[in-house]
Protein backbone atom coordinates (compact mmCIF):
# COMPACT_ATOMS: atom_id res chain seq x y z
CA UNK A 1 0.00 0.00 0.00
CA UNK A 2 1.64 2.92 -1.20
CA UNK A 3 1.48 6.40 0.70
CA UNK A 4 -1.74 7.61 -1.53
CA UNK A 5 -3.91 4.57 -0.86
CA UNK A 6 -3.09 5.39 2.78
CA UNK A 7 -4.65 8.92 3.44
CA UNK A 8 -7.46 8.28 1.30
CA UNK A 9 -8.42 4.93 3.40
CA UNK A 10 -8.00 7.53 6.48
CA UNK A 11 -10.08 10.33 4.98
CA UNK A 12 -12.41 7.97 4.04
CA UNK A 13 -12.52 6.48 7.74
CA UNK A 14 -12.79 10.25 9.10
CA UNK A 15 -15.49 10.85 6.97
CA UNK A 16 -17.78 8.04 8.24
CA UNK A 17 -16.97 8.48 11.93
CA UNK A 18 -18.69 12.03 11.40
CA UNK A 19 -21.73 10.83 9.76
CA UNK A 20 -22.39 8.15 11.87
CA UNK A 21 -21.80 11.11 15.31
CA UNK A 22 -23.61 13.64 13.49
CA UNK A 23 -26.88 10.74 12.74
CA UNK A 24 -26.43 10.29 16.61
CA UNK A 25 -26.18 14.14 17.85
CA UNK A 26 -29.73 15.45 19.83
CA UNK A 27 -31.22 18.60 18.93
CA UNK A 28 -32.09 20.87 21.71
CA UNK A 29 -35.32 21.90 22.19
CA UNK A 30 -36.64 25.35 21.29
CA UNK A 31 -37.24 26.99 24.93
CA UNK A 32 -40.90 28.19 26.30
CA UNK A 33 -41.14 32.03 25.48
CA UNK A 34 -41.35 33.53 29.27
CA UNK A 35 -44.28 35.42 30.15
CA UNK A 36 -43.43 38.19 32.49
CA UNK A 37 -46.38 39.12 35.19
CA UNK A 38 -47.41 42.83 33.65
CA UNK A 39 -48.18 45.67 36.58
CA UNK A 40 -51.97 47.18 35.98
CA UNK A 41 -51.96 50.49 37.35
CA UNK A 42 -55.77 51.19 35.86
CA UNK A 43 -57.08 50.66 39.30
CA UNK A 44 -54.26 51.78 41.51
CA UNK A 45 -51.28 50.54 43.10
CA UNK A 46 -50.38 47.05 43.68
CA UNK A 47 -52.73 45.34 40.89
CA UNK A 48 -50.93 42.96 38.38
CA UNK A 49 -52.65 40.68 35.44
CA UNK A 50 -53.07 37.51 36.19
CA UNK A 51 -50.99 35.34 33.70
CA UNK A 52 -52.82 34.81 30.54
CA UNK A 53 -56.22 36.53 31.15
CA UNK A 54 -57.04 40.66 31.27
CA UNK A 55 -57.66 40.61 35.10
CA UNK A 56 -56.03 42.17 37.78
CA UNK A 57 -55.73 40.84 41.16
CA UNK A 58 -54.07 43.04 44.09
CA UNK A 59 -52.97 41.04 47.33
CA UNK A 60 -52.49 41.97 50.56
CA UNK A 61 -52.91 42.01 53.82
CA UNK A 62 -52.17 42.68 57.72
CA UNK A 63 -50.65 41.31 60.71
CA UNK A 64 -51.75 43.25 64.13
CA UNK A 65 -50.93 42.12 67.65
CA UNK A 66 -52.57 44.05 70.89
CA UNK A 67 -52.08 44.21 74.44
CA UNK A 68 -55.66 45.23 76.40
CA UNK A 69 -55.98 46.32 79.89
CA UNK A 70 -59.79 46.62 81.04
CA UNK A 71 -62.60 46.90 78.70
CA UNK A 72 -64.36 50.37 77.33
CA UNK A 73 -67.71 48.74 76.62
CA UNK A 74 -68.38 46.28 79.23
CA UNK A 75 -68.05 47.78 83.16
CA UNK A 76 -68.37 44.21 84.71
CA UNK A 77 -65.34 43.28 82.64
CA UNK A 78 -61.93 43.99 85.07
CA UNK A 79 -59.86 41.55 83.17
CA UNK A 80 -55.69 42.37 83.66
CA UNK A 81 -53.99 42.12 80.48
CA UNK A 82 -55.74 40.34 77.55
CA UNK A 83 -53.56 39.73 74.96
CA UNK A 84 -55.05 39.34 71.39
CA UNK A 85 -53.18 38.38 67.57
CA UNK A 86 -54.88 39.13 64.29
CA UNK A 87 -54.28 38.27 60.60
CA UNK A 88 -56.08 39.20 57.54
CA UNK A 89 -55.44 38.62 53.86
CA UNK A 90 -57.06 40.89 51.33
CA UNK A 91 -57.52 39.69 47.64
CA UNK A 92 -59.07 42.35 45.21
CA UNK A 93 -59.62 41.81 41.70
CA UNK A 94 -60.37 44.29 38.49
CA UNK A 95 -61.61 43.42 34.66
CA UNK A 96 -62.44 46.15 32.53
CA UNK A 97 -65.97 46.01 30.81
CA UNK A 98 -68.31 47.76 29.10
CA UNK A 99 -70.47 48.60 32.01
CA UNK A 100 -66.87 49.96 33.82
CA UNK A 101 -64.81 47.94 36.09
CA UNK A 102 -65.83 44.45 37.47
CA UNK A 103 -64.43 44.31 40.89
CA UNK A 104 -64.39 41.93 44.01
CA UNK A 105 -63.02 42.27 47.22
CA UNK A 106 -62.33 39.56 49.81
CA UNK A 107 -60.87 39.83 53.16
CA UNK A 108 -60.13 36.95 55.29
CA UNK A 109 -59.47 37.07 59.36
CA UNK A 110 -57.74 35.30 61.81
CA UNK A 111 -58.17 35.91 65.54
CA UNK A 112 -56.09 34.13 68.53
CA UNK A 113 -56.35 35.46 72.45
CA UNK A 114 -54.90 33.92 75.27
CA UNK A 115 -56.35 31.67 76.90
CA UNK A 116 -56.22 30.02 73.23
CA UNK A 117 -59.15 31.27 71.91
CA UNK A 118 -59.14 31.61 67.78
CA UNK A 119 -61.78 32.08 65.33
CA UNK A 120 -61.90 32.59 61.68
CA UNK A 121 -64.48 34.86 59.89
CA UNK A 122 -64.93 35.81 56.38
CA UNK A 123 -65.29 39.59 56.95
CA UNK A 124 -65.94 41.08 53.71
CA UNK A 125 -66.79 39.23 49.93
CA UNK A 126 -68.70 41.23 47.70
CA UNK A 127 -69.20 42.19 43.60
CA UNK A 128 -69.53 45.30 42.43
CA UNK A 129 -70.17 46.78 38.89
CA UNK A 130 -70.95 50.16 37.80
CA UNK A 131 -72.15 51.40 40.89
CA UNK A 132 -73.74 48.54 42.53
CA UNK A 133 -72.66 45.75 44.84
CA UNK A 134 -73.87 42.39 46.23
CA UNK A 135 -72.44 40.37 48.82
CA UNK A 136 -71.26 40.72 52.16
CA UNK A 137 -69.60 43.91 53.78
CA UNK A 138 -70.45 46.78 56.26
CA UNK A 139 -73.64 48.95 56.64
CA UNK A 140 -73.08 51.65 54.75
CA UNK A 141 -75.28 53.03 57.15
CA UNK A 142 -71.38 53.10 58.61
CA UNK A 143 -69.70 53.11 55.47
CA UNK A 144 -71.52 55.99 53.97
CA UNK A 145 -70.51 58.24 56.93
CA UNK A 146 -67.07 57.43 57.47
CA UNK A 147 -67.49 55.33 60.79
CA UNK A 148 -66.31 57.49 63.54
CA UNK A 149 -62.98 58.80 64.59
CA UNK A 150 -59.73 57.51 64.38
CA UNK A 151 -59.77 55.38 67.29
CA UNK A 152 -59.87 51.97 67.93
CA UNK A 153 -62.89 52.55 70.29
CA UNK A 154 -64.59 54.59 68.26
CA UNK A 155 -68.02 52.58 68.69
CA UNK A 156 -68.22 52.13 72.35
CA UNK A 157 -71.09 54.22 71.56
CA UNK A 158 -73.07 52.19 69.47
CA UNK A 159 -72.83 53.74 65.99
CA UNK A 160 -74.41 51.00 62.89
CA UNK A 161 -73.90 47.09 61.92
CA UNK A 162 -71.54 46.10 60.44
CA UNK A 163 -70.74 42.36 58.20
CA UNK A 164 -74.19 41.66 56.59
CA UNK A 165 -75.55 40.67 53.07
CA UNK A 166 -76.65 43.24 50.98
CA UNK A 167 -77.56 44.74 47.73
CA UNK A 168 -76.11 48.28 47.12
CA UNK A 169 -76.11 51.15 44.32
CA UNK A 170 -73.48 54.34 45.15
CA UNK A 171 -73.99 57.11 43.08
CA UNK A 172 -71.45 60.11 42.12
CA UNK A 173 -72.03 62.43 40.46
CA UNK A 174 -68.23 63.56 40.15
CA UNK A 175 -68.55 67.42 41.64
CA UNK A 176 -68.60 66.29 45.23
CA UNK A 177 -72.36 65.05 44.98
CA UNK A 178 -72.70 61.06 46.30
CA UNK A 179 -75.72 59.22 47.36
CA UNK A 180 -76.31 55.68 48.51
CA UNK A 181 -79.29 53.10 48.44
CA UNK A 182 -79.12 49.66 50.09
CA UNK A 183 -81.35 47.10 50.96
CA UNK A 184 -79.90 44.76 53.61
CA UNK A 185 -80.30 41.22 54.85
CA UNK A 186 -82.59 41.73 57.91
CA UNK A 187 -81.23 38.23 59.12
CA UNK A 188 -77.92 38.67 58.98
CA UNK A 189 -75.48 41.32 61.17
CA UNK A 190 -76.10 42.79 64.75
CA UNK A 191 -79.83 42.94 65.39
CA UNK A 192 -80.97 40.10 63.15
CA UNK A 193 -82.68 38.14 66.10
CA UNK A 194 -84.31 41.41 66.55
CA UNK A 195 -82.52 43.97 69.26
CA UNK A 196 -85.83 43.13 71.52
CA UNK A 197 -86.52 39.55 71.07
CA UNK A 198 -88.72 39.85 68.63
CA UNK A 199 -88.96 36.18 66.45
CA UNK A 200 -87.10 36.80 62.95
CA UNK A 201 -87.11 32.93 61.88
CA UNK A 202 -89.75 33.77 58.76
CA UNK A 203 -89.00 37.64 58.25
CA UNK A 204 -88.32 38.37 54.41
CA UNK A 205 -88.35 42.02 54.05
CA UNK A 206 -85.17 43.69 53.95
CA UNK A 207 -83.70 46.68 55.75
CA UNK A 208 -83.16 49.75 54.16
CA UNK A 209 -80.65 52.10 54.17
CA UNK A 210 -80.18 55.38 52.37
CA UNK A 211 -78.27 58.82 52.20
CA UNK A 212 -76.54 61.99 50.75
CA UNK A 213 -73.78 64.02 50.84
CA UNK A 214 -72.09 66.47 49.09
CA UNK A 215 -67.94 67.88 49.77
CA UNK A 216 -66.53 70.65 48.70
CA UNK A 217 -62.92 71.72 49.65
CA UNK A 218 -62.12 71.48 53.06
CA UNK A 219 -66.19 70.53 54.13
CA UNK A 220 -68.20 68.02 53.30
CA UNK A 221 -71.78 66.61 55.00
CA UNK A 222 -73.68 63.26 54.82
CA UNK A 223 -76.76 62.44 56.05
CA UNK A 224 -77.99 58.58 56.43
CA UNK A 225 -80.51 56.77 57.42
CA UNK A 226 -81.89 53.13 58.07
CA UNK A 227 -84.81 51.13 58.82
CA UNK A 228 -84.86 47.81 60.85
CA UNK A 229 -87.60 45.92 58.95
CA UNK A 230 -87.63 43.54 61.86
CA UNK A 231 -88.11 46.59 65.04
CA UNK A 232 -89.91 48.24 62.64
CA UNK A 233 -88.00 51.45 63.68
CA UNK A 234 -84.68 53.05 62.56
CA UNK A 235 -82.30 55.80 63.13
CA UNK A 236 -81.04 59.01 61.19
CA UNK A 237 -77.40 60.19 61.89
CA UNK A 238 -75.71 63.42 59.83
CA UNK A 239 -72.56 64.29 59.71
CA UNK A 240 -69.96 67.42 59.27
CA UNK A 241 -66.11 67.04 58.19
CA UNK A 242 -63.34 69.30 58.07
CA UNK A 243 -59.79 69.13 56.95
CA UNK A 244 -57.34 71.82 57.31
CA UNK A 245 -54.34 70.02 56.92
CA UNK A 246 -52.97 71.09 60.43
CA UNK A 247 -56.12 69.96 61.76
CA UNK A 248 -59.17 67.76 60.99
CA UNK A 249 -62.15 67.74 63.00
CA UNK A 250 -66.26 66.12 62.65
CA UNK A 251 -69.27 66.12 64.70
CA UNK A 252 -71.81 63.72 64.15
CA UNK A 253 -75.30 63.36 65.45
CA UNK A 254 -77.75 60.47 65.52
CA UNK A 255 -81.99 60.68 66.09
CA UNK A 256 -83.69 57.20 67.18
CA UNK A 257 -87.15 57.12 65.94
CA UNK A 258 -88.01 55.07 69.23
CA UNK A 259 -86.03 55.58 72.28
CA UNK A 260 -87.64 53.11 74.56
CA UNK A 261 -86.39 50.48 71.79
CA UNK A 262 -82.84 49.25 70.35
CA UNK A 263 -83.28 48.52 66.73
CA UNK A 264 -79.79 47.76 64.26
CA UNK A 265 -79.43 51.03 63.90
CA UNK A 266 -79.50 52.82 66.97
CA UNK A 267 -78.50 50.05 68.98
CA UNK A 268 -75.96 49.06 71.76
CA UNK A 269 -72.18 47.71 71.53
CA UNK A 270 -72.24 47.67 75.57
CA UNK A 271 -71.71 44.54 77.41
CA UNK A 272 -72.53 43.38 80.86
CA UNK A 273 -74.73 45.37 82.81
CA UNK A 274 -74.56 48.03 79.81
CA UNK A 275 -75.71 45.53 77.30
CA UNK A 276 -79.34 47.09 76.60
CA UNK A 277 -78.27 50.64 77.17
CA UNK A 278 -79.10 52.33 73.32
CA UNK A 279 -79.25 56.06 72.68
CA UNK A 280 -82.37 56.60 74.02
CA UNK A 281 -83.30 59.39 71.34
CA UNK A 282 -80.40 60.81 70.19
CA UNK A 283 -76.47 60.83 70.54
CA UNK A 284 -73.60 62.61 69.70
CA UNK A 285 -69.78 62.09 68.57
CA UNK A 286 -67.18 64.74 67.94
CA UNK A 287 -63.21 64.37 67.46
CA UNK A 288 -60.07 66.10 65.91
CA UNK A 289 -57.05 64.70 64.23
CA UNK A 290 -53.67 66.59 64.80
CA UNK A 291 -50.99 65.45 62.66
CA UNK A 292 -47.87 66.21 64.48
CA UNK A 293 -45.43 65.31 61.93
CA UNK A 294 -45.36 62.87 59.00
CA UNK A 295 -45.14 59.48 61.34
CA UNK A 296 -46.83 60.86 64.15
CA UNK A 297 -50.76 61.86 64.76
CA UNK A 298 -52.71 62.78 67.58
CA UNK A 299 -56.36 62.01 68.10
CA UNK A 300 -59.34 62.53 70.39
CA UNK A 301 -63.07 61.37 70.36
CA UNK A 302 -66.01 62.83 72.71
CA UNK A 303 -69.56 60.92 72.86
CA UNK A 304 -72.53 60.90 74.91
CA UNK A 305 -76.26 60.09 74.92
CA UNK A 306 -79.65 60.61 75.94
CA UNK A 307 -79.24 58.04 77.89
CA UNK A 308 -76.30 59.46 79.75
CA UNK A 309 -73.27 57.31 78.36
CA UNK A 310 -70.19 59.40 78.19
CA UNK A 311 -67.19 57.90 76.36
CA UNK A 312 -63.83 59.23 75.42
CA UNK A 313 -60.94 58.06 73.76
CA UNK A 314 -57.74 59.63 72.49
CA UNK A 315 -54.54 58.17 71.48
CA UNK A 316 -51.52 58.43 69.45
CA UNK A 317 -50.87 56.79 65.99
CA UNK A 318 -47.08 56.75 65.00
CA UNK A 319 -45.41 55.31 61.84
CA UNK A 320 -42.21 55.16 62.68
CA UNK A 321 -41.39 53.45 58.95
CA UNK A 322 -43.29 53.03 56.49
CA UNK A 323 -46.42 50.08 57.17
CA UNK A 324 -45.91 49.79 60.27
CA UNK A 325 -48.19 51.39 63.06
CA UNK A 326 -47.48 51.56 66.83
CA UNK A 327 -50.92 53.19 68.73
CA UNK A 328 -51.00 53.35 72.45
CA UNK A 329 -54.74 54.31 73.31
CA UNK A 330 -57.27 55.01 76.62
CA UNK A 331 -60.58 55.04 77.02
CA UNK A 332 -63.25 56.32 79.83
CA UNK A 333 -66.65 55.44 79.39
CA UNK A 334 -69.15 56.31 82.26
CA UNK A 335 -73.05 54.66 82.14
CA UNK A 336 -74.51 57.38 84.05
CA UNK A 337 -78.07 55.53 84.57
CA UNK A 338 -76.24 52.01 86.14
CA UNK A 339 -73.80 54.40 88.10
CA UNK A 340 -70.73 53.01 86.51
CA UNK A 341 -67.42 53.78 85.17
CA UNK A 342 -64.78 52.07 83.14
CA UNK A 343 -60.68 52.84 82.35
CA UNK A 344 -59.24 50.86 79.34
CA UNK A 345 -55.96 50.86 77.61
CA UNK A 346 -54.76 49.21 74.59
CA UNK A 347 -51.19 49.29 73.10
CA UNK A 348 -51.59 47.94 69.38
CA UNK A 349 -48.49 46.83 66.59
CA UNK A 350 -49.79 46.58 63.44
CA UNK A 351 -48.02 46.01 60.19
CA UNK A 352 -49.42 46.23 56.76
CA UNK A 353 -48.65 44.94 53.53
Amino acid sequence: MNIKSLLLGSAAALVAVSGAHAADAVVAAEPEPLEYVRICDAYGAGYFFIPGTETCLKIGGKVRTEGEWYDAYNPNNVRGTLWHTRAELNIDTATDTEYGPLKTNTILRWDWQEGGSTSTNLLWAYISLGGFTVGKTDSWFNQFTGYAGDVINDDVVYDGPYELNQITYNYDAGNGFTAVISLEDSNSGVGATGSNGEDSSDHYAPDVVAGAGYKAGAWSFKVVGGYDSIVEEGAIKARIDADFGVLSAFIMGGWNTDGDKLNKYAGSNGGGDAADIGWGDWAVWGGVGVPINEKLKWNLQLAYTDSKIFAATTNIKWNPVKNLLIEPEVSYTNWDSINEDQWAGILRFERTF
